[in-house]
């Protein structure tokens, strides 16, 4: 089953900015590494056991065969996340049972800054859904090795709470969510975002679906201008306060946490 939200992904043009902003908002920032596709990370672990990691590839402003690419062209951000396993094989295929066009498995790792090669598997769906759903990945070498240890952080957040994912077409990505976590989910609104909405457990998280009631919401905008996909996040801080992070819009360009 699905553990809970492993990671959030947040793609970049500019890492070393992007750094050095999110440790302005008072985020513990570890540099990761390098992936052998042409990318580079650095990781924000939460003490729930998530974390958030900034990525940037490392020729920015040469084409990339990588689904992250585009993303970046729009504006960059939030872009993806990646959901955790404890029964990789049995999820993979209860996310094609579900109607998730999930790509075969894909083997992949990376070399951190002290030398330390860590090794994964990872699966994800095809464009059109990345983002949408979650990514899958179970770990080859421990994944204590993966997640840095640096869980403090001077804004005093703990963890992930909701994620708000912008959608089209509620229906669908909602029938998607109930095929594979075998759980209706829970309606609502949101009248900030003039939205109808769909709340969906995954361990400690929630994964939030949120689709536009008519055209004059924040939603509606992000939709044509972006697509659907990962819009927010809430963040939990120490004594149990909520945080809103807004990661959704070009990270590396003032980030913000209200």
């Amino acid at each position: 089953m699905l553990t809970g939200i492993d990671h959030l992904v947040i793609v970049t043009r500019d890492l070393g900015r992007a750094i050095a902003e999110y440790r302005g908002l008072g985020f513990s920032v570890v540099p990761g590494g390098r992936h052998p596709v042409g990318t580079e990370n650095a990781l924000i672990a939460l003490r729930d056991g998530a974390y958030m990691e900034l990525i940037a590839f490392e020729s920015p402003d040469r084409p990339q065969p990588h689904r992250w690419w585009e993303p970046l062209q729009r504006g960059g951000g939030l872009v993806d996340f990646c959901a955790g396993t404890d029964a990789f094989a049995a999820d993979l295929l209860a996310l094609r049972a579900a109607g998730v066009a999930v790509d075969p498995p894909r083997a992949q790792g990376r070399t951190r800054p002290d030398g330390y090669v860590l090794r994964w598997t990872f699966a994800s769906p095809p464009e059109g859904q990345r983002g949408l759903v979650p990514f899958l990945i179970t770990d080859e070498t421990p994944r204590q090795e993966r997640v840095p240890g640096a869980t403090d952080h001077a804004n005093e957040v703990t963890g992930l709470r909701v994620l708000t994912i912008a959608v089209g077409d509620l229906t669908t990505v909602a029938g998607w969510y109930q095929g594979f976590l075998g759980q209706p989910g829970a309606a609502g609104q949101r009248a900030d975002l003039r939205a109808a909405t769909r709340r969906f457990g995954v361990g400690p998280h929630v994964v939030e679906l949120a689709a536009p009631a008519d055209g004059s919401g924040p939603l509606g905008a992000f939709l044509e201008e972006r697509g659907p996909g990962p819009y927010a996040v809430t963040v939990t801080t120490v004594g149990g306060a909520d945080r809103r992070l807004d990661a959704s819009r070009r990270a590396g360009a003032r980030p913000t946490l209200a």
